[in-house]
């Protein structure tokens, strides 16, 4: 074991997480539902293709007006 270790030590926000947890059992379910919502998704790889394609090079200096072709 190392010198450093403290096995019977858990920080307040350990033992407050444990607590919530024990007190609101579906929590995680639910926060896994949610990042499912939010984050879970699956790519379109053509349309990120295509998206990368059509990007055109933005200027040197994005605020500069360009001169009128007329």
């Amino acid at each position: 074991m190392s010198f450093f270790a403290r096995p019977h030590y858990a920080s307040d926000a350990t033992q407050f997480i444990d607590q919530l947890k024990t007190a609101q059992p579906q929590l995680e379910a639910e926060q896994r539902q949610g990042r499912a919502l939010l984050w879970d998704k699956t790519l379109d790889r053509e349309f990120q293709r295509d998206a990368e394609a059509a990007r055109v090079p933005q200027g040197a200096y994005v605020y500069q007006t360009l001169p009128d072709p007329h």
